[in-house]
Formats: C-alpha cells, sequence, structure tokens
C-alpha cells in the first residue's frame, strides 16, 4: 500500500488539530467546573476537619489521617484540611527509622506541603513544615543536600517574615548538622590510618583544621550570624544559645593557633552558662507567683 506524503496537508492537519484542542480545552473546563465543591461539600469537609482533629487527639491517627484526606477531597482549596492531613503525615514519621512505610510517610508529608506552597507561596506553616521534616529525613540515611533543602526553606521563611527568630535558629541547627558531619568524617578518616585514635575532644590535627575551615568556615559563619539575630530577636532564646556553643567548638576545630582555639571554646563554655541561668531563672518564676 502506497503511503500518501505529507506534502500539501499541513493546513489540514493545524485546522484539525487547532479545533481538537479547543474542544479539549472546554471539556477541561467543563470538567474543573464540575469538580467546584458545593456548599454542601465545604460544610462536610470542615465537619471531617473538626473530626479529625478529635481523631487525633484521642491518638487515633489512621482515622485522624482518612477524615483529613476525606475533607481534602470534598474541598481541594481548603488548606487548613491539606496542613492538618501533611502535619499528620509528618508526625507518623519516625526519624532514622528504616522502613519504606516510614519514609512515605516523610514523602506524603512533603508532597502536601508543596502542593499548598503552589497555590499559596507564602504559606509560613507549610514552609515550615517543609524545612522541619526534610530535616528530619535527612538524618538517617544522612543526606546533606536534602539539609540544604531544608535550609532554602528556612531562609524562605526569613524573607517573608524577617522579625521571626524560629527560621534564623534553624538555618542555624542545619549549618552545625553540616559541620558536625563533616568534622566526624574527617575525624573517621585520620583515624584509619593514624597510629593512635583521635577522640572526639582533642583538637582537630594541625593539616586538617585549615581544610575543615576551608570546606566549612562559610557554613559554620553562617549559622553563628544567624543564631545570633536569632538571639537578637528573643534575648532569652536558650535552644539558639545551646546551638551557638555548639558551632563555636565548631568553629574552634578550624582554628591553627592555640589561642584562637581557646577564645572559641571561651565563647561556647559562656553561652552553656547563660542557658543554665536562663533555665534556673525560668524554673524559679511560677514560685514567684
Amino acid at each position: 500500500m502506497k503511503t500518501t506524503p505529507l506534502i500539501g496537508r499541513p493546513r489540514f492537519f493545524s485546522l484539525f488539530f487547532s479545533a481538537g484542542a479547543t474542544l479539549l480545552l472546554l471539556s477541561l473546563a467543563q470538567s474543573v467546573a464540575a469538580q467546584e465543591p458545593t456548599d454542601d461539600d465545604r460544610v462536610q469537609a470542615r465537619a471531617l476537619l473538626n473530626q479529625g482533629v478529635e481523631a487525633y487527639k484521642n491518638g487515633q491517627f489512621d482515622q485522624a489521617i482518612a477524615d483529613f484526606q476525606r475533607a481534602k477531597e470534598l474541598d481541594p482549596s481548603f488548606t487548613n484540611a491539606q496542613l492538618y492531613l501533611a502535619t499528620a503525615y509528618a508526625s507518623e514519621y519516625v526519624p532514622g527509622a528504616p522502613s519504606e512505610a516510614n519514609r512515605h510517610y516523610g514523602e506524603l508529608a512533603v508532597q502536601e506541603f508543596k502542593e499548598i506552597l503552589q497555590r499559596d507561596p507564602e504559606n509560613l506553616p507549610a514552609i515550615d513544615g517543609i524545612g522541619s521534616i526534610l530535616y528530619n529525613m535527612a538524618g538517617a540515611p544522612y543526606d546533606p543536600d536534602m539539609l540544604q533543602e531544608s535550609k532554602t526553606y528556612h531562609e524562605k521563611h526569613i524573607e517573608i517574615k524577617p522579625d521571626d527568630p524560629e527560621p534564623y535558629y534553624w538555618v542555624g541547627v542545619v549549618d552545625w548538622s553540616l559541620a558536625f558531619r563533616a568534622n566526624k568524617q574527617m575525624r573517621d578518616e585520620y583515624n584509619q590510618t593514624a597510629k593512635a585514635a583521635l577522640p572526639e575532644t582533642e583538637p582537630m590535627p594541625p593539616d586538617l583544621a585549615p581544610r575543615f575551615a576551608l570546606d566549612y568556615g562559610a557554613v559554620v559563619q553562617e549559622g553563628i550570624d544567624r543564631l545570633n539575630r536569632a538571639m537578637d530577636l528573643r534575648p532569652d532564646y536558650d535552644d539558639a544559645m545551646a546551638y551557638l556553643n555548639l558551632l563555636y567548638r565548631q568553629k574552634a576545630d578550624m582554628e591553627t593557633s592555640d589561642a584562637a582555639r581557646e577564645d572559641d571554646l571561651k565563647m561556647a563554655d559562656d553561652l552553656v552558662d547563660r542557658v543554665k541561668d536562663i533555665k534556673t531563672n525560668r524554673n524559679r518564676e511560677p514560685d514567684q507567683n
């Protein structure tokens, strides 16, 4: 059978495709209109949200997730239902547990949070939620790229609302995690060929300290700056002080002189004392009332 050449037919196919595309778009528009929730759908979705919250409070997590899912199906624009659904998935994720089912909970949480951000890019609960779950998922197995992705969401929060102390704190936590892991890996590699094992409490060997500073000096400094900003915004932010103490100890391992190392360690020790004072004063407050 002889094949008819396409020469002389493009205009016909163009018109046919144009008409077909128009019909397809009309069909999609009708489908979207058909899926628009009714008033009854919205009322039922809100009732299911409340029902799911109660189930969650009572430890009935599977039922809560089912209620939140159904609320989302009834009203896809119901952001609160999707936030609760994402948060429920995230709370079911156990950091470090190796099972596929466990990791799937984390992935579902990320997916729900990202869907919210597609229609509401400045939704802070979704931004914070995805930053938090990515941080937890990056721990085991260790995934530095996922930690970096987590940090981008906390930085996004800072761009939107720069007077909130929490995202600055979380950037500092991520930076410490990156530096701490790198420090440990360098020490482990050193110990494989060293005559005597290097304890974690000992300074970084002189030939490793400059390399650690070159690779992670900027990360540690960023973390220090972010945590100091968190403390500017919340002067009694003891969690930020605790991680700032840890970052100064990482900085100490980058120093090539004993004096500089001692200065960093003194800064770290002073922060530990400040945390103790804040906790002591906080514990006394109820007794004064």
